[in-house]
């Protein structure tokens, strides 16, 4: 229940150095003749290029783009590294393709970037060509809001993963969290600590900001606190932040001051995307009869499951594999840019991140106290989650065909 050890640090290192790295990219087809070269390379692939020419939706016919996609990061947010640069950023873009390939099937590259500060949102627009989506990785806020944003025009699905994985997943673990304890989701209060990428997207999918309220169901109430606190209309300096006072505005419809224990006194959920034991055992108590705790910093949690159960949480989940309720975002993001590719899908709509959510929550017929999650590594949540991000994307007219 402590930070991982030495001995893993080293047995990583090891690994990289002797492979180096986790990514190779291999051909598809033989080169053993002249016969071979000529219809892989020239003269017969100038052929597949006037095709595409001519009708480049042909792209998706002919090229690897109907199953790439690239793997977009400028360093400045790297799991709990800060800014460490597109560099340093390399291994954990290696790991992210190896996990699409893995789960999904999908081929997958990194595009890391060193000097993210000029032009970023037209580099990312200028390798669009080759692949048939853009995960945006690791990317600090707010800056990957409006990167984001700048990006859903391209034709090719778009998503910042740290954003709206973690909603996706989020909302499927508060699913069956309330079948468990037999609370109506539409009736939670909610009390969210962190408002940077993840804190925000959780928050616009639980209270359905920017959703389609035909197909979001909008919790009672939610506060969100950053490290000033709860964030409120009137709180001081909430201008000088976009994205904050969009909080601001659309939570905390009682303008709620004060500290994170303020918040917490009867909160049904607490939902942590900030730091580590910033939740004591004194504010779970003030919360409502059986509350739900999803303490999810990494590598510790904002407060520690065994410490949140003696406080009477009902359900408590955490981002670590080692803790009962793992709520990870590889049970989302494999099947969401599955079933996007499948669908030859334009963008990653608000329906299809809905539709994903709730398949991952449906997997789990009858969810307990101690699994309201898929096992992440089972490889059958991803064909459930593209199944039903495809037949989103086509009803909500997001598909088209190549």
């Amino acid at each position: 229940m402590f930070e991982p050890s030495d001995e893993i640090y080293q047995a990583s290192l090891a690994l990289h150095e002797l492979n180096h790295g986790k990514l190779e990219i291999r051909s598809k087809v033989p080169l053993n003749s002249k016969a071979d070269l000529s219809r892989a390379y020239t003269p017969g692939v100038a052929q597949v290029c006037k095709e595409i020419a001519r009708d480049k939706n042909l792209v998706y016919k002919y090229t690897l783009k109907a199953n790439t996609i690239a793997i977009v990061t400028d360093g400045s947010a790297v799991l709990g590294l800060g800014n460490i640069g597109g560099y340093a950023a390399i291994p954990v873009m290696e790991g992210k393709a190896i996990l699409f390939k893995e789960f999904a099937g999908i081929d997958a590259f990194p595009i890391c970037f060193e000097t993210y500060e000029t032009n970023f949102t037209d580099q990312v627009k200028n390798i669009a060509p080759v692949f048939g989506g853009i995960n945006l990785e690791d990317i600090a806020a707010p800056k990957c809001f409006e990167v984001e944003d700048a990006l859903q025009d391209i034709g090719i699905p778009v998503m910042h993963d740290d954003q709206h994985g973690t909603a996706v997943v989020v909302l499927a673990a508060l699913i069956n969290a309330c079948k468990v304890t037999e609370k109506k989701f539409e009736d939670l209060n909610i009390v969210i600590c962190g408002a940077g990428a993840a804190g925000f997207a959780i928050t616009r999918l639980l209270k359905c900001i920017g959703y389609d309220p035909n197909v979001c169901t909008m919790v009672r109430e939610l506060v969100v606190c950053d490290t000033k606190g709860i964030i409120h209309r009137g709180r001081e300096g909430l201008y000088n932040n976009k994205y904050k006072f969009i909080i601001g505005e659309e939570t905390n419809r009682a303008s709620r001051s004060g500290s994170l224990a303020d918040a917490m006194e009867g909160a049904d959920v607490f939902i942590g995307v900030s730091a580590p034991n910033v939740l004591t055992e004194e504010m779970v108590k003030t919360m409502n009869k059986d509350p739900i705790v999803f303490a999810m910093a990494n590598p510790v949690p904002e407060i520690w499951p065994e410490s949140a159960k003696h406080a009477g949480a009902a359900v408590v989940g955490t981002g670590r594999s080692d803790f009962p309720n793992q709520i990870n975002n590889v049970l989302a993001f494999p099947g969401i840019f599955r079933g996007a590719l499948d669908a030859y899908a334009m963008k990653i709509s608000d329906e299809m991140k809905i539709a994903a959510a709730h398949a991952i929550a449906s997997y789990l017929p009858k969810p307990h106290r101690e699994r309201i999650m898929p096992n992440i590594l089972d490889k059958e949540v991803t064909k459930s989650v593209a199944k039903a991000v495809k037949d989103a994307a086509i009803r909500c007219g997001c598909s088209r065909q190549p």
